[in-house]
Order: structure tokens, then C-alpha cells, then sequence
């Protein structure tokens, strides 16, 4: 086993726990449907950070080119997954004691949720640029474009408690990173 191979069993078993944390949640909505009122654009969140998961652990394999692993990469690459993990775990609290139900605690938590997600857009782009010189230029005009699409639309979600933001944040990023994902798909891998 490599040394890429060894690091990525780790950030796999984490993106692993970031799924299984969204996927538990939504088995609890399925089984308790009316415990607690649902809220759509926590939802899309929800589905939004599943496909994020699914995508940096595919986006993660360009690392496997790397010839000299040095440990801040190693930890950097953890983190990354760990932060992503955390946004994960903001979306289905242990308990929604205190709140009437998803759209309240997503709300007043959406400083948190956003401020990881814009954390999670820069840390991308050195994450990006780690991967070479060759490959974040690859992604030309495009990519800075997308991080700052997304860098706006943290700003905004975190500003705004109003529902018609909430809902054009929550969209506009999903429908974005959908359309990204696929369009650069064979870039990776």
C-alpha cells in the first residue's frame, strides 16, 4: 500500500461517517414523519452535502499523482474531509430539543453551517492547487468563478433568515455544483 492509498482509507472512513450521518437522519424523518416538521431547503442541504461527499472523496483520487507526500498535506487533506464531516453532522443534530423543527435550528445555525461552507471553498482551492499548478490552471476563469458563486451565496445565507433567500442560496449552489461535478467529471481520476 502506497502512501496515498493509506491517507485516503482515512478521509474515506471519515467522508464514510459524513454520509452515514446524513443518511441516518433522513431514515429518522422516514421513520418518525411527523415528529418533526421538515424544512425543504434544509433538505436540499442535505442532498447538496451528500453529493459534495461523494464528490471529494472522486476529486480526492487526483491527489494519487502526488509523488512526495509531506505530513501538512496529510493533515491538511484530514481536515478538509473533518470539515466537511462537521457540515454533515450541523445538518441532523443529536436532538432538536428547543426548536419547533428543521427550518428553526437550521436558521439559527446557519452562521455555522455557512461559515464551514465558505471554509470549505477555500480550503478547495489550495486543496485545488495541491493537486498542480498544471491542473488548478486546467480549471481556468471557470473555477474561480464557481468559488466565488458560491463564496456570495455563503454571504447571503448567512445574512438572511428570509425563506425566498434561504431557498435561491440553497438552489443556486446545488444546481451549481451538480453542473460543475459533471462537467469536469473525466478531469479527475
Amino acid at each position: 500500500m502506497g502512501i496515498f492509498e493509506y491517507i485516503s482509507v482515512l478521509t474515506s472512513i471519515i467522508v464514510g461517517l459524513g454520509m452515514a450521518h446524513l443518511l441516518r437522519g433522513l431514515a429518522g424523518l422516514v421513520q418518525h414523519p411527523g415528529r418533526h416538521p421538515v424544512y425543504w431547503v434544509h433538505l436540499l442541504w442535505v442532498t447538496t452535502m451528500f453529493f459534495n461527499m461523494i464528490f471529494f472523496w472522486w476529486w480526492e483520487f487526483s491527489l494519487a499523482a502526488m509523488e512526495v507526500w509531506q505530513f501538512q498535506n496529510y493533515l491538511f487533506i484530514v481536515g478538509y474531509a473533518v470539515v466537511l464531516y462537521l457540515l454533515c453532522a450541523l445538518l441532523f443534530p443529536s436532538d432538536l430539543e428547543g426548536y419547533s423543527g428543521f427550518r428553526e435550528y437550521f436558521l439559527s445555525r446557519r452562521a455555522w453551517f455557512f461559515g464551514l461552507f465558505g471554509f470549505s471553498l477555500v480550503i478547495d482551492v489550495y486543496d485545488t492547487w495541491l493537486k498542480g499548478a498544471e491542473h488548478f490552471n486546467s480549471l481556468g476563469l471557470e473555477y474561480k468563478v464557481f468559488v466565488a458563486v458560491n463564496l456570495l451565496a455563503v454571504f447571503f445565507g448567512v445574512v438572511s433568515k428570509r425563506n425566498g433567500v434561504q431557498a435561491v442560496v440553497a438552489v443556486v449552489v446545488f444546481l451549481y455544483q451538480i453542473r460543475w461535478a459533471f462537467a469536469h467529471w473525466g478531469q479527475y481520476g
